[in-house]
């Protein structure tokens, strides 16, 4: 399992429960949603999504959960979150990614850092692909997997483009 990640300017932790507080603060703009759907969440919804993505997956799941907290390393504040699901075994083990950076440090290229010391994480794990499923419209998201090394593909996944490594 992956523990704690280090970049030049950001500190990777894996997601628990005492991280909801903290949070809800950096997830709480209207903003963050105009993509990906959903509105900001209550500290109580949060801390009931914390506590069951910090288990790692579905009890009757052949998913891997992995869900980092990102932190500047300078300040030690959380800046967003990391995540991947990983899927099947073997050379077939692939990881479904996503990002999201609170708005008051979109624009710095935390998300891009981040996922790339993920997705070094993970090769180094054995998973061979990764994709990310992103909205049509959302060019912010587009930009870091085009950075990270995904290439937009022709499928749709729920009507978001999907990237993938090639």
């Amino acid at each position: 399992m992956i523990s704690v990640l280090s970049t030049l300017r950001l500190t990777l932790e894996p997601l628990s429960i005492i991280h909801a507080d903290e949070m809800h603060s950096v997830l709480a703009h209207e903003a963050l949603y105009v993509f990906i759907g959903g509105q900001p969440p209550t500290r109580e919804e949060l801390r009931a999504r914390y506590e069951r993505l910090a288990r790692g997956s579905a009890s009757a799941s052949s998913e891997t959960w992995v869900n980092l907290i990102v932190r500047m390393r300078d300040t030690g504040r959380a800046v967003g979150t990391v995540q991947a699901t990983i899927l099947g075994q073997g050379e077939e083990r692939r990881a479904k990614v996503a990002w999201v950076i609170g708005v008051d440090w979109q624009g710095e290229g935390f998300a891009t850092e981040a996922a790339r010391a993920l997705l070094a994480q993970l090769a180094l794990e054995s998973v061979h692909s990764i994709e990310a499923s992103i909205h049509p419209s959302h060019v912010a998201s587009q930009r870091v997997a085009a950075n990270i090394g995904l290439s937009l593909t022709h499928e749709l996944d729920a009507g978001e483009q999907v990237w993938r490594s090639t």
